[in-house]
This record gives C-alpha cells, structure tokens and sequence, in this order.
C-alpha cells in the first residue's frame, strides 16, 4: 500500500509554478514508461498545468536558441515537448528528439545553442503533413468538409465546429488537435491557430492547451472539450494521432 500511495503522489499532475526538474523528468519517464503513447503525452502536457504563457511572439525557446523553456509555454511549445517527453526514455534523449521532430529536416546545435531554428516547423498544418507528429485521423473521427487553403494548398479538410459534438468516444488520450482559422481571420496565411492535446477521464474528455495570447499573457489550462469547442473562435480542427 505505501509503494502505491508514493506512486501515485509521484504521478500527480503538476498544478503549480514550476515544471519538474530534470531528475524529477528522468523518474517519470521511466515509471510511465510501460503507458501507451497516448497516455504518456497526455501525462506530460498534464504536468504544464497552470504555467504561465509565454508571451515572446516567437517563443521563448526560439529567442533563446534553446530546447528546453518550461518555465513559459505557448500552444506549439506544449505540443513539442509533451509529444518529445513522451517519446524519450530519458531528459536527454527527449532533447534529441526535439532536433528531428521540430525541424523541417533536423535541428543544428552548436555550443549549445540551436542555430537554426528558421527550418522550425512556423505552421501547424506543416507539422500535421511532415508526418512526424503522427498521423492525420481527421477523416475517420466525423464528417469533414473543406475550407480555402494557403501557402500553395488550395483546400483542406477539417471537421466543423457545430460538429464536434458528434465526435464521442472517438478521440483518445495524446491525441493532438489543430483548430483551424476562419479563412477571412488568417493574419499571416495560417490555417491552424491554435493546438491542443486531448485527456481522458472516465467518460470525460478534455482539452489541455496554453490558453492566452502573446501580448495579453495566460495560462495552461484543462477544459472540458465539448465546453471549449462550443464556444471557440475558430472554423473547425484537424487531429493527429502518435501511436
């Protein structure tokens, strides 16, 4: 019973201030480690609940020319390092993988500093196509329809706002989502504006993602999905799934 009970206190959620330590990553890596992808994802954006968000216009990761910034977090920035927590054994493995998995083609450092972020992923639709964040299920979760497309793409699919609702029992946990723009709102031809990662409990599904903007702050937060699809601001979302 106590080996549960210290268990249990070493695997709840991080509500606080501050993101865990790198030997406190490394324990929970390799104690979650039998979980499926999904659920591993799930676990780390989890652990960013409450953080503040980040308000550099181009991340603080980016600005810095770092891998790791958890001290502040933007929506692009929890997907990266949760999907990279997960899928690593171990801190420094995590960190490799973010030099493929958020490049274009892969991430250069140098006296330890990344010094080439511009062949970052700048789009989330870019990450759903590259293949590398899992693959894209929006087709096979509901009913899709297309919306005018950007940056060489003449349309693509997503799954309307209205019909979210219909969509129950069908996401799972780590599953990414990508909510897509109004086309006549897009400010620099986006077409995703904003991702989020679903988290399962019981019966209820719900959204964690860095809620805010870059000039007025914000936090992580978890929503109920079906509460923050009903009243979002955007057209539709996409999702992508890691096995």
């Amino acid at each position: 019973m106590k080996q549960i009970l210290l268990l249990l206190i070493v695997l709840l959620p991080v509500h606080a201030s501050a993101f865990p330590a790198e030997d406190e990553i490394a324990l929970l890596q390799k104690t979650i480690a039998p979980w499926s992808t999904g659920e591993r994802i799930a676990f780390w954006a989890e652990q960013f609940l409450g953080l503040p968000y980040d308000p550099d216009p181009e991340g603080e990761y980016v600005s810095r020319n770092v891998i790791v910034t958890d001290e502040r977090v933007d929506c692009m920035y929890l997907a990266f390092r949760s999907v990279e927590l997960a899928l690593g054994k171990d801190p420094a493995e995590s960190e490799a993988l973010a030099l493929k998995l958020r490049f274009h083609d892969r991430g250069v450092v140098d006296n330890g500093k990344v010094v080439n972020y511009e062949n970052r992923f700048k789009y989330g639709e870019d990450m759903i196509e590259s293949g590398k964040w899992g693959q894209e299920i929006t087709s096979e979760l509901g009913e899709t329809v297309t919306v005018k497309g950007s940056r060489g793409r003449e349309r693509v699919i997503m799954i309307r706002k209205q019909d979210i609702r219909n969509m129950p029992g069908r996401l799972k946990n780590g599953d990414l989502i990508f909510f897509i723009k109004t086309p006549s709102k897009r400010v620099s031809e986006e077409i995703v504006g904003h991702m989020g990662i679903i988290k399962l409990e019981g019966d209820d599904i719900y959204l964690i993602n860095a809620s805010g903007q870059k000039n007025r702050g914000g936090r992580v937060k978890k929503t109920l999905f079906s509460e923050y699809s009903k009243d979002m601001p955007f057209a539709g979302i996409r999702v992508g799934r890691l096995q």
